[in-house]
């Protein structure tokens, strides 16, 4: 049985720690708040630990879902880091979303005590998260990302290695950076249809079974129509997100004019208070 350490207990690592746990895996848990990783040992079959190098002893594979690159250097490389208390030929998968320099740094700081690790951002939300069904962009060697599929089957319906270290932070920008076009389009979308005096349920209805379908339009433009945006991923985030694809395009010398329209158009959600609503609430932006 492979043990298992999990790092990072928000909305999203708290169930992907679950499935692994359920899946029969030897999971050992830490969060930055303690009562959070109790918690989870009264949910599911565990430990926890106090500190990231005491819950990555023994572990065959470390996983890392926090929330920013000032985070992933913190949990492996800061004191009781990853670093301090991980053993010789472990693995290390970070779900993060980070840029891509923080994870060559780490991978590179880590390979010097022979520990492997695979940039793995995810997608599919929080949903996906609980109901283990996320889509893994992976970074890294071809022979460890072998190693650790069943891991990634766990909590995930689809994963691909997409390059070396680095490649799946980039793949999680590309993501983002669609996400952000499909929403703002489906918000322009609703809020010309309410004003058309349109039955925008009936309209959608017919649309998402043509070209304009997309997930966003799926599952999220019921609670976009009732006025409701405490569903997935939040506004926050998905700035930060967005501010890291920015910065790799600015230093790649690629133009994104529409995702740095949108990014600012998050802004203006989060000076109505919106940081914490989800991303389908462009929406409020539209609203007379």
């Amino acid at each position: 049985m492979k043990k298992i350490a999990f790092l990072g207990l928000g909305v999203m690592g708290y169930p992907m720690a679950g499935h692994l746990a359920n899946s029969g895996f030897d999971v050992t848990v830490y969060n930055r708040t303690t009562a959070k990783a109790e918690s989870w040992c009264q949910t599911f079959p565990g430990k926890f630990a106090l500190s990231p190098s005491e819950a990555v002893v023994d572990a065959d594979v470390v996983c890392i879902c926090v929330g920013n690159d000032k985070d992933l250097r913190e949990v492996c490389l800061g004191a009781a880091g990853v670093i301090e208390g991980v053993s010789e030929n472990a693995i290390v998968i970070d779900h993060t979303t980070t840029s891509a320099e923080v994870a060559v740094e780490v991978s590179q700081s880590l390979a010097k005590k022979s520990v492997a690790f695979l940039d793995a951002p995810v997608s599919g939300g929080q949903a996906g998260a609980e109901n283990g069904k996320l889509t893994v962009m992976l970074g890294g060697n071809e022979t460890v990302y072998q190693k650790i599929t069943e891991v990634l089957d766990a909590y995930s319906q689809y994963h691909r290695l997409l390059g070396e270290v680095g490649a799946g932070q980039k793949a999680k920008m590309m993501n983002q950076i669609c996400i952000a076009g499909v929403v703002q389009g489906l918000a322009e979308a609703l809020s010309f249809g309410q004003k058309a005096g349109l039955d925008c349920e009936a309209v959608i209805d017919v649309i998402s079974r043509g070209a304009a379908q997309s997930w966003q339009m799926e599952n999220r433009h019921k609670t976009m129509l009732q006025g409701e945006f405490e569903f997935g991923f939040a506004v926050d985030w998905m700035r930060k997100d967005l501010g890291i694809a920015l910065q790799e395009a600015s230093n790649n010398g690629v133009s994104l004019p529409l995702t740095a329209l949108v990014d600012q158009f998050y802004a203006d959600v989060q000076n109505k208070g919106g940081g914490r609503w989800d991303t389908s609430a462009l929406l409020t932006r539209l609203k007379s």
